[in-house]
C-alpha cells in the first residue's frame, strides 16, 4: 500500500486524514506543500476534465475547481482584446495553457477565489506568472518547467499545494466509495464525449457551425465533472456559466444562465470603460463588476462598489443589456439530465443561448423541442445521462 498523510479531512476537525492505493504506487507527488482532503477531490477530478479536454480539442486546457466543481474551464484559444481587457491580463505576455486558465478563472471570478487549478500540459513559467498573483488554494499538472516550480513554491510562504501526476496513470474499471460505513462500487464513467453525441438534432433548424460544435462539446465535458443536477454555458471554447448542485433543474438553468450573461456583459465596452481608483485590485475590481451587473443589489450593496470608482458609473439598463446578449452567437447550454419543463429553454433564450445538449426521453420531449423551435435553437438528444456524485 502507498498513502499520504493529509493535512485534515473535509473540515479540520476530522483528523486522520489520508490518500492510499492497495496496490502499487499514488499516481501523483506532492512536490509543494501539503493537500487536504478536498483539495485532493478538487485535483483528481479536476486533472480528468482538463485531460480529456485536451484529447477532445486539441488544445492547452484548464480548470479552476471549487468545492468539487468546475468554476470555470477552458481551452488555449487566444484572447480578444476585449477578452483580454475584461480578465485584466496582456495577452501577448500569455502562452497556450496560460491563455487556457486565464480564461477558465476569468469564467467566474467570484466563485474561483481561493479556486484549485488543474493543467493538461507541463506548466510554463508565463502560466506560473499568472497562478502566482491569484488567490488559489493548489494545482495539479503532468509536469512543471524549473522556473515556474520556482515560482509556484514561493507561493504562500510555500505552504500552496503543488501536484504532478502520471498522465500516463488509468485507474481501475471498478470505482469505490464508502459512506456510512457502507461501500458503494460501480464501473466507472469512462464514456468519452465525442461529436457523434451531437448526431441525433430533433429541432427543425439542424445546422451546427463547428464553433457552436466546440461550444457543445465543452459545455457536456464539463458537466461530467460536476456535482448533479448540473447544467453549463459555454462560448468561444470555455464555459461561461455554470449551474451546478441544484435539486430543480430550471434552478441550475437560472444560475448558469445568469452567470453566462454577467460573463458577456463584461465585454460591453462600458463596462470595459469603468473609471476604477488607482490601486484597486483585480478582486475588488471583480467584486465591483458584478455588484454594477446586478440588478437586485441591495443599497448597502450599491454604496460599497461605487467607493471604488473615480466616476460614479450609471449601471446599464435592462434593455441596454439585452440588446448586447442579443449579439452573441454560438451560444451553448448542456444539461446532464433530460429537460423536464419549457422553462429552462424560455431562460436560456434570454441569455442569447442558441444550441442545446440534452439527454432526452422525458415525456414533455416534444413541448421541449416545440420550446426550442420558437426560439429557432438547435437541440440534439445524446441519450447519455452524465449525473456526478
Amino acid at each position: 500500500m502507498d498513502e499520504i498523510k493529509l493535512r485534515y479531512g473535509v473540515n479540520p476537525h476530522q483528523s486522520s486524514a489520508r490518500a492510499s492505493v492497495p496496490e502499487g504506487s499514488l499516481p501523483f507527488k506532492v512536490i509543494a506543500g501539503s493537500p487536504g482532503y478536498v483539495n485532493l477531490l478538487d485535483a483528481l477530478n479536476s486533472w480528468q476534465l482538463v485531460r480529456e479536454m485536451k484529447e477532445m480539442t486539441g488544445l492547452p486546457s484548464a480548470a479552476s475547481f471549487k468545492h468539487v466543481s468546475p468554476a470555470g474551464a477552458a481551452t488555449g484559444l487566444p484572447l480578444s482584446p476585449e477578452l483580454a481587457e475584461s480578465c485584466f491580463v496582456k495577452a501577448a505576455d500569455l502562452s497556450p495553457l496560460a491563455t487556457a486558465y486565464v480564461r477558465a478563472r476569468g469564467a467566474d471570478r467570484l466563485a474561483s477565489f481561493g479556486d484549485w487549478i488543474a493543467l493538461s500540459d507541463t506548466v510554463d513559467e508565463s502560466t506560473a506568472k499568472v497562478i502566482s498573483r491569484e488567490v488559489s488554494d493548489g494545482c495539479i499538472a503532468p509536469g512543471y518547467e524549473p522556473a515556474a516550480l520556482k515560482l509556484l513554491q514561493a507561493k504562500k510562504n510555500g505552504t500552496y499545494p503543488v501536484l504532478e501526476l502520471d498522465p500516463s496513470y488509468r485507474p481501475p474499471e471498478i470505482e469505490a466509495r464508502q459512506v456510512f460505513g457502507v461501500t458503494l462500487e460501480q464501473a466507472r464513467n469512462n464514456t468519452l464525449i465525442t461529436p457523434a453525441l451531437l448526431d441525433k438534432v430533433v429541432t427543425a433548424k439542424k445546422q451546427i457551425p463547428d464553433e457552436a460544435r466546440t461550444n457543445m462539446l465543452v459545455a457536456t465535458l464539463a458537466l461530467k465533472y460536476t456535482q448533479s443536477n448540473s447544467v453549463c454555458v459555454a462560448y468561444d471554447g470555455q464555459v461561461i456559466g455554470m449551474g451546478a448542485g441544484q435539486q430543480s433543474r430550471i434552478a441550475c438553468t437560472r444560475i448558469a444562465c445568469a452567470k453566462a450573461d454577467k460573463w458577456l456583459l463584461r465585454l460591453h465596452p462600458g463596462v470595459r470603460g469603468l473609471d476604477f481608483k488607482k490601486g484597486t485590485s483585480r478582486t475588488e475590481k471583480a467584486n465591483a463588476i458584478d455588484l454594477y451587473l446586478e440588478e437586485d443589489a441591495t443599497e448597502a450593496e450599491v454604496t460599497a462598489w461605487k467607493l471604488n470608482f473615480n466616476t460614479v458609473p450609471v449601471p446599464l439598463t435592462r434593455e441596454e443589456k439585452q440588446e448586447w446578449l442579443a449579439r452573441f452567437d454560438g451560444v451553448a447550454l448542456s444539461s446532464d439530465a433530460f429537460i423536464p419543463f419549457r422553462d429552462n429553454i424560455d431562460r436560456a433564450a434570454r441569455s442569447g443561448v442558441r444550441y442545446v445538449v440534452q439527454t432526452g426521453g422525458s415525456s414533455r420531449d416534444e413541448g421541449i423541442i416545440r420550446a426550442a423551435d420558437e426560439y429557432g435553437m438547435v437541440m440534439v438528444f445524446t441519450g447519455l445521462r452524465l449525473f456526478h456524485h
